[in-house]
């Protein structure tokens, strides 16, 4: 029985007696980028080409790297002190380049820009309520309705309470707020008005990043709900190799669970609800439409993922067209059975 000892500076052919029988020393550790390229190859499972000569030589050799514990005690051919320096240096390269290719990955970029947003959309809600509270407290005729973004502008912009009312064009009230209390008001709305701002610039980002690392998925379902699903998934590469019926529920696993515990009804939907094309169906036609979308979803992401052609209108128009289908055949309610 022979084995075949390699590190990343050298190799020899050692049998079960412990003799070395052949070897092969590499004198290039002088260039650290050299011993980087060696430690790579040996970390993705490769021989290093003293080791590819050896087993040449001696094809019924067992590879093993040094430190496995199947090797017979021999005296391998170990570093000198100058390689061992230049090891060193070639981990802390390699280290520097781990934290530059992490620095680099999309996902984790992805995954930084949307719970940042997440965080900053929950705050900005907050101030925006208050605001309106606020504002409603002077103003009761005051009505924003769902638009809500403007406000937070015009009192930033108002110099007075009165200014505000005839932008907002309601009467002004027989007991106002003092001018302290003005300027706080009047400070928080600028406030708002400038984390929107912050919360615009952040989604934009958002935006830009998932339609360049999911063009197919980011046409077909936006760019905002595409990077919450690459997200939840864990990546791209696992989003793609996901089940359609997975990526249907991807955002209700409480749900899921909650199903398998109590045998409540499953969810039929996670994140993709958000898309218009499922919130803004009846509400008994919605699992076929989420069924459709999660399929299309999960063939869009296996066209991101292995670089294939991106989807163009074409296909989202085809995809809608299917869907108007399924609300055309469903515009009513099943009859209930039983």
């Amino acid at each position: 029985m022979m084995w075949l000892w390699y590190d990343w500076q050298a190799a020899a052919v050692v049998n079960s007696d412990g003799s070395i029988l052949d070897q092969d020393n590499w004198d290039g550790f002088y260039d650290h980028r050299l011993v980087v390229e060696r430690l790579e190859c040996i970390a993705q499972g490769g021989l290093t080409p003293e080791a590819r000569l050896l087993l040449e030589r001696f094809p019924e050799a067992k590879p093993l790297i040094h430190g496995d514990a199947d090797l017979p005690e021999a005296e391998y051919p170990l570093p000198s002190d100058e390689a061992l320096q230049a090891a060193d240096k070639a981990a802390i390269a390699l280290a520097n380049l781990g934290v530059a290719q992490a620095a680099g990955d999309p996902d984790k970029r992805l995954e930084h820009l949307l719970r940042a947003s997440d965080e900053m959309r929950s705050t900005y809600l907050t101030m925006e309520s208050r605001l309106v509270e606020w504002v409603g407290l002077f103003l009761p005729e005051a009505r924003f309705g769902r638009d809500r973004t403007s406000l937070a502008k015009q009192v930033g912009e108002a110099d007075s309470l009165e200014t505000l009312s005839k932008k907002l064009e309601v009467s002004l009230p027989p007991v106002g707020p003092s001018k302290s209390e003005w300027k706080t008001l009047r400070e928080w709305g600028e406030s708002t008005a400038t984390f929107r701002g912050k919360l615009d610039r952040l989604e934009n980002a958002i935006r830009e990043l998932a339609e360049q690392h999911l063009p197919s998925l980011s046409i077909m379902l936006g760019p905002i709900l595409s990077a919450r699903l690459c997200v939840e998934a864990h990546g791209r590469m696992r989003l793609a190799r996901l089940p359609a019926g997975t990526v249907q529920v991807l955002g209700a696993e409480k749900a899921f669970f909650n199903h398998l515990k109590t045998g409540a009804p499953p969810p039929k939907h996670g994140h993709i609800f958000m898309h218009p094309w499922i919130s803004r169906s009846p509400r008994w036609v919605r699992g076929k439409i989420s069924r459709t979308v999660a399929a299309k979803a999960s063939i869009a992401a296996k066209v991101d993922a292995f670089g294939g052609e991106p989807w163009g209108q074409e296909a989202v128009d085809e995809i809608e067209k299917r869907i108007e289908n399924i609300r055309s055949a469903n515009s009513r309610p099943s009859p209930r059975r039983g």
